[in-house]
């Protein structure tokens, strides 16, 4: 890694991963799920961008998904990040630009984005290359990582690579400039580009100054500039979090290939191979796995019988395959996907249509996460609903009350603090309490391991807008 001043990750958080489904949803997406590893996807990537010669990492993501980023983070002992919220999903040039903008004061500064749902099998090569792109950037440059393909691949866009930037040189890579930036080809393309040794997969990760990156904005395309800079003059500090201003969501939704990197003179590429991945979908799942000898990759509780070639993952219950090849099989606690291994990429189409029926499995989990912890429905009736609550140690629920339904809370597993009205309530495993309805009531883990609890709900509406919030310790209304 160069010795110079720190390189400041900026991790852009904020895709649903659709093609990922069941496992990836807009509620709980695909990064923050152990995909390639035994860490989530985002963890890998602060991991790859973290130790010495590293800021602590910035991360722009969805305003729902902050507690998620936060506890990940902490997780693997990632201290002090700048979390950025996004007020609405923009795409990669505004939330680049905003990057850019809360940088600004030290112009000099190279940021390094990246998106924190790509696999790396070997973090050496891609530091290695870094330290070329961050020499081409302190020189002017906006550079990208180009992959090597191994593959006519007609899934990724492409960079053609020019002549050899002059001085630019560091640890065996070297930088060129961008010839030109190429669409997803067709097969016969895809075939020539690999046979040519010129053109390389776009990454879709960047490394340049702070100062670069604004003036090149302004340059070609002031409106996400001006959008960015309205959305950070408009943002507030919430909890350690910066909540960017409603400004955000006047920029256009457009990705920074378009909005600048396909028009500046200064696009540079330094030739990698780091073993990278995107893993937009399940076929790219299958081919960074580990396989077995008939070429099945496989993720929890399975059981195969003459199969070739397969992907097989369970969240849980048993998955069970005979005499299949090429497949997909995936199993969630509320979905299944069957699916060619070839036709992996038609997953978003399946999804855009589970939304177009309001599915909720298109959007969210049985699990649902929370700032205080998570969720689970276990039951519904027609006036009752019983669901299992897990409450992380110290944490607590909103003082709240609801309009329309009783609750029953019944510890199972740690100990509880419950507000009841103007009562305050002590409970240890296997005790309970009733909440009438209408009553003000809370619930905090004041111990030292997850609180579990069974809840029962009774009434005529278990939805969950019936809740009205008079307190929340994680800035809700």
């Amino acid at each position: 890694m160069p010795s110079a001043s720190p390189i400041v990750p900026v991790i852009l958080s904020g895709g649903t991963g659709t093609r990922l489904w069941p496992v990836s949803r807009e509620a709980y997406p695909k990064q923050f799920w152990p995909l390639a590893t035994a860490r989530s996807m985002l963890q890998d990537t602060a991991a790859r961008a973290g130790g010495d010669g590293f800021a602590p990492p910035m991360v722009v993501c969805n305003e729902g998904h902050r507690f998620i980023v936060a506890e990940q983070l902490a997780e693997i002992g990632i201290g002090q990040p700048r979390i950025v919220l996004e007020p609405a999903g923009r795409n990669s040039a505004p939330a680049i630009a905003v990057a850019a903008v809360l940088n600004e004061a030290t112009p000099d500064a190279v940021l390094w984005i990246l998106a924190a749902d790509h696999a790396v099998a070997n973090p050496a090569e891609l530091h290695a290359a870094l330290s070329a792109a961050a020499a081409a950037a302190r020189a002017g440059r906006i550079a990208t990582f180009g992959i090597r393909p191994t593959r006519p691949e007609t899934g990724y866009g492409y960079i053609e690579a020019g002549e050899a930037l002059p001085g630019i040189e560091a640890v065996g890579h070297k930088a060129y400039a961008v010839a030109r930036f190429l669409e997803k080809p067709d097969a016969a393309t895809a075939e020539r580009f690999v046979a040519g040794g010129r053109h390389l997969w776009n990454s879709g990760m960047f490394v340049a100054t702070a100062g670069t990156l604004v003036a090149e904005l302004k340059t070609h395309a002031p409106d996400v500039l001006d959008a960015a800079r309205r959305a950070v003059a408009e943002g507030t500090q919430d909890l350690g979090f910066v909540r960017l201003g409603e400004g955000f969501a006047q920029a256009p939704s457009i990705s920074i290939d378009h909005a600048v990197m396909e028009r500046t003179r200064l696009a540079a590429v330094v030739p990698c191979d780091p073993g990278w991945s995107d893993v937009g979908a399940w076929d790219a799942i299958w081919d960074i796995a580990a396989k077995d000898a008939q070429g099945n990759a496989t993720a929890g509780p399975v059981a195969l019988v003459d199969a070739r070639n397969c992907l097989v993952r369970s969240e849980g219950m048993l998955a069970a395959v005979v005499g299949l090849e090429d497949v997909v099989l995936v199993v969630t606690d509320d979905a299944v996907l069957a699916c060619r291994r070839d036709r992996a990429q038609d997953v978003k189409k399946l999804v855009e249509r589970l939304k177009a029926e309001k599915r909720k499995e298109a959007r969210e989990h049985r699990k649902v996460y929370r700032p205080w912890g998570s969720y689970e429905g276990i039951a519904l009736g027609t006036r009752f609903q019983v669901k299992r609550i897990t409450v992380r140690p110290g944490a607590k629920l909103s003082l709240q009350k609801h309009h329309h339904r009783a609750e029953h809370w019944v510890v199972v597993g740690g100990t509880a603090i419950v507000e009841r009205d103007k009562e305050r309530i002590l409970l240890r495993e296997n005790e309970s309490v009733y909440l009438p309805l209408g009553c003000v009531h809370r619930m905090e883990n004041p111990g030292m391991i997850p609180l579990t609890m069974i809840e029962v709900q009774s009434g005529a509406y278990l939805g969950e807008d019936d809740i009205v919030r008079f307190e929340d310790t994680y800035g809700r209304a």
